[in-house]
């Protein structure tokens, strides 16, 4: 989508154009989708916060006036994620998935004829949950860092205007995250690809 695409649905949205809103959704679906779900670690609950982060962009829409539509979008699901955070923090429960059998847990998708053997699925989804893990015993500040810089892309500058941080506490967050990332995969070297292993 153009600057001039985006510009105009944004500011139809604005004007109450709902279409033009969910022409906005259907534009940073995926984005705003990937972060929740690297900062939350759970579908469902990427899900919700993704679905949440959208509600709140709509109902703030106003409040946009200008520069990075992206980040700013960003900033709104980063946040979204941070109060679920606190609100589970606050509020500890057992899940329903968790009473369910674990016959329907995602897994790993059914292999085709192009896809790697059972095995390699079987390690490569066993990497997946071990960084995934490690992803989710990082600070919440650091975690969002990470996933802007590593996973989305972002600049450092537009992560610190998308959390509202300085630059400087940017950089040391992402710095911290990676060290901290590596030291946590060296617990399952196994796993890593021999080009990886200290």
């Amino acid at each position: 989508m153009s600057m001039a695409d985006e510009q105009t649905l944004i500011q139809n949205a604005q004007n109450g154009d709902l279409e033009a809103f969910n022409g906005l959704v259907r534009n940073y679906q995926d984005a705003v989708y990937t972060l929740t779900y690297r900062i939350m670690g759970e579908p469902a609950r990427a899900a919700d916060a993704a679905q949440d982060a959208f509600i709140t962009a709509f109902r703030r829409l106003e409040t946009y006036n200008g520069g990075n539509f992206r980040a700013w979008l960003m900033r709104i699901a980063a946040n979204t994620c941070y109060d679920h955070l606190r609100y589970e923090k606050r509020r500890p429960a057992t899940a329903l998935d968790d009473l369910v059998s674990e016959d329907y847990a995602d897994g790993a998708p059914l292999p085709d004829q192009s896809t790697p053997t059972p095995e390699q699925a079987a390690q490569s989804a066993e990497l997946s949950r071990a960084i995934q893990s490690c992803i989710d015993g990082l600070q919440a500040d650091q975690r969002v860092a990470l996933i802007m810089s590593d996973v989305e892309d972002f600049s450092y500058q537009e992560i610190a205007e998308a959390v509202g941080v300085q630059l400087g506490t940017v950089k040391s967050r992402i710095s911290r995250a990676r060290a901290a990332l590596r030291g946590c995969l060296q617990g399952f070297r196994e796993l890593l690809p021999s080009v990886y292993r200290l």
